[in-house]
């Protein structure tokens, strides 16, 4: 390549980058907990990099009709989006088709957090511990009914994971995205459901739902007084985790100064804030890091799947 095409392949990928609005793909629904925790981090994006950046909400699918969208978009750093533990590592155990290659079809770019779940049940529902629900549903197979965010959500699979290694059997109905699971589990609709602290805490606070007990390794000091599950179930253990991705072939400098501003974001006292009132953890780490990530979650993620006898068509 020549000095002059190289400085021309500079200035349109990175000298000027970003010089108008981001496109930003959110593969699951509105008020969820992906959605919550990117729209925070997206304003702060957003004020650093001085362009607008647009939330699209693409749920259906277990986050691949979303995904697909990123894959799909021209590899210039104006179409990002969120790449999670389903959508980069139990969809490739749990579906019987993935239509993308993590490492072939997708740049990704930054890990930005773990959010650990919380087991929540209906008020009316008459148990106050995980030990109780346990017994209750031993003793009512098949007429617990379990809500989730979507097939092969870690709310999903972290309830098979529990019904697993407790002997237990509640129907489980996916939803599309949790805001309407909780919904029905508030209405009573349903019985219980996992899923992640930064959608789930406010309604838990506020007495709609009961909280039981967190999916983490240790109690979460939003609810100290909860247990973490695996103190109930030895070796019981969910974390959810999600960052930034685009499609493949992304400039190198764009990824470099994407990584830098998201890790800049998630340093900020704005974010930090937020985030602790949500109980999120911060990563911030290298695409490379990331990648890694996904990774070992597959390989892990492939053993509870196989475990729990999940499977999506």
């Amino acid at each position: 390549m020549t000095l002059l095409a190289a400085l021309g392949v500079l200035s349109s990928a990175g000298a000027a980058y970003p010089e108008k609005p981001i496109r930003f793909i959110i593969p699951s629904a509105a008020g969820g907990s992906p959605d919550v925790l990117m729209r925070i981090l997206a304003q702060q994006l957003s004020t650093q990099l001085g362009v607008a950046i647009v939330i699209e909400n693409k749920p259906g699918a277990s986050f691949v009709i979303g995904t697909m969208d990123i894959v799909r978009a021209a590899p210039d750093g104006y179409t990002l989006g969120y790449g999670n533990i389903v959508s980069l590592a139990i969809n490739r155990s749990l579906l019987a088709s993935v239509p993308y290659d993590v490492e072939k079809d997708l740049t990704l770019i930054s890990n930005c957090v773990r959010v650990f779940n919380l087991l929540a049940v209906n008020k009316n529902l008459p148990v106050t511990t995980v030990q109780e629900l346990i017994e209750y549903a031993r003793k009512n197979p098949g007429k617990l009914v379990m809500a989730s965010g979507g097939n092969g959500t870690t709310g999903h699979l972290g309830g098979e994971l529990f019904k697993a290694m407790t002997g237990t059997y509640i129907l489980h109905v996916p939803y599309r995205g949790s805001p309407q699971a909780i919904n029905d589990l508030i209405a009573g609709e349903v019985n219980l459901m996992f899923d992640n602290l930064s959608s789930i805490t406010p309604h838990v606070k506020a007495g709609r739902v009961r909280g039981l007990g967190v999916s983490g390794p240790r109690r979460s000091p939003v609810f100290p007084e909860l247990p973490a599950i695996g103190e109930i179930v030895p070796g019981y253990e969910t974390v959810a985790w999600g960052g930034v991705m685009g499609p493949a072939n992304l400039p190198r400098d764009v990824v470099a100064r994407l990584n830098a501003e998201i890790k800049k974001a998630l340093a900020s006292a704005a974010v930090q804030a937020r985030y602790k009132e949500l109980d999120t953890e911060i990563d911030g780490g290298s695409p490379e890091e990331f990648l890694a990530l996904s990774k070992r979650e597959t390989v892990k993620w492939a053993e509870v799947v196989k475990r729990a006898g999940a499977k999506v068509d």
